[in-house]
């Protein structure tokens, strides 16, 4: 039978569809191409804001009015947090995320009654990380870098956030088996990305006193592997002996994405968000001092509950004074279920995207002044497929896209690495020459 894999959000998602999509192979399942030509269609759903649901939902119709034929399988965050609206979707198989490693067992089970399967078992304290590494020999090697998933769960409760019930409490690989994964991937990668639920919290269940740091130490002994990429960050669990540590690993990558929210202290509150805005600032500062040459990006809300114009200013004056390589920014979603969502004083859609498109007038400039400082710097790049013919592409250890420009019929430097000249900056990246 063949399937076809559909994934939403984030890297955590893409690392356990190809979990899934190994397990399901070694079963003697084949991948479709497309949707039409499934006779399984598995879903694994984002649910960090309502937007990401309803792209889940049109999907689902979607394939059921192409294919109605199609098994479809629900899965991952957005009936884990939502179960009984899931079930409205009429899939014939609904898993959260808890027990998401089963869906082949689920399938075989439906596929011998023809009888509909919900399977959205609650998450539990004390409950252990559920292995489910990745095979480099089966893995897609389109990707010019690996994904190590090292921990799921977080225990913040932020007010706005719906992610502790969708993904449960906390919990984390062992370093062990970090290290055997790389080696694994190192077959094919020169680089690893280690990603998490909430990665800053790495080893907080286990009571030996293991940090991110062990994480990251343990991807790099592979001496095939070149660089280790951290994900996303909450910037107040970064302690200047993390820091320190981190630094001590040559081939951890300087980028740091630490997760802002809002430069408004009155804000950050609302938003139970465990840090100040002068906090967050002698953050960036360390991690500057430390590492010369880093970027520091970073995810920013708009138009919280009770944000006014005064607090929506001070948060944009405050990502202007950061000077963040790149910002992701967003318009406050409710999530029925948060705290947040109660809260009085909702700000209009219409306003909401009116300060998205100003910040993002801010976070732009930002940027281009941050490429404009990479001209000529010297710097390590991994290059990846062309997708064009004018350009070699790849990234900086600190994450800026360089382009080369490719002579005719130059052949492809996917997986290569190369010292680059920095010449020039553009919109969104820069442009380089190899050195000899």
């Amino acid at each position: 039978m063949k399937v076809y894999y559909d994934t939403f959000g984030c890297k955590v998602n893409q690392y356990e569809t190809e979990a899934l999509r190994q397990r399901m192979a070694l079963q003697g399942y084949e991948d479709a191409p497309t949707h039409a030509e499934a006779d399984i269609c598995i879903i694994n759903t984002c649910t960090v804001t309502a937007q990401s649901d309803k792209k889940c939902l049109k999907l689902v119709r979607r394939i059921r009015a192409e294919n109605p034929t199609c098994v479809t399988v629900l899965a991952g965050c957005y009936p884990q947090a939502f179960p009984q609206e899931a079930q409205q979707a009429g899939c014939d198989i609904i898993v959260g995320t808890a027990g998401k490693t089963k869906i082949p067992e689920l399938l075989a089970e439906f596929l011998q009654s023809r009888e509909p399967i919900q399977a959205v078992a609650p998450h539990c304290t004390g409950e252990v990380f559920e292995t489910s590494a990745i095979d480099t020999l089966q893995e897609n090697r389109r990707k010019t870098r690996g994904i190590i998933k090292i921990q799921d769960g977080c225990d913040s409760y932020c007010s706005y956030c719906i992610i502790p019930k969708a993904r449960g409490h906390l919990r984390s690989k062992p370093a062990e088996e970090i290290r055997k994964e790389a080696e694994q991937l190192a077959i094919n990668h020169r680089e690893l990305v280690l990603t998490g639920i909430n990665l800053s919290c790495y080893g907080k269940d286990f009571a030996d006193g293991t940090t991110l740091c062990d994480a990251v130490c343990a991807a790099a002994i592979p001496q095939p592997i070149a660089r280790v990429r951290l994900g996303s960050l909450e910037p107040e669990l970064l302690t200047d002996e993390i820091i320190a540590r981190l630094a001590a690993e040559p081939k951890l990558c300087p980028q740091f994405h630490l997760s802002l929210q809002s430069g408004c202290e009155k804000t950050l509150r609302a938003m139970h968000r465990r840090y100040t805005p002068e906090e967050y600032r002698r953050l960036c500062e360390k991690l500057r001092d430390v590492f010369p040459n880093c970027a520091i990006t970073t995810d920013v809300m708009v138009g919280f509950p009770g944000e006014t114009q005064e607090d929506f200013q001070q948060s944009r004056e405050f990502v202007r004074a950061c000077g963040f390589a790149r910002t992701h920014i967003f318009p406050y979603s409710p999530r029925h279920g948060t705290k947040a969502a109660e809260f009085p004083n909702q700000i209009p859609q219409e306003e909401k995207l009116r300060r998205a498109a100003l910040m993002e007038q801010t976070a732009q400039a930002c940027e281009r002044e941050f490429l404009e400082r990479m001209v000529g710097k010297t710097v390590q790049v991994l290059f990846e497929k062309e997708n064009c013919t004018e350009f070699h592409r790849g990234y900086s250890e600190n994450y800026t896209l360089v382009k080369i420009v490719r002579k005719n019929a130059e052949k492809s430097l996917r997986g290569a690495l190369f010292c680059v000249k920095i010449k020039k900056a553009e919109d969104g990246f820069c442009l380089g020459e190899i050195l000899p």
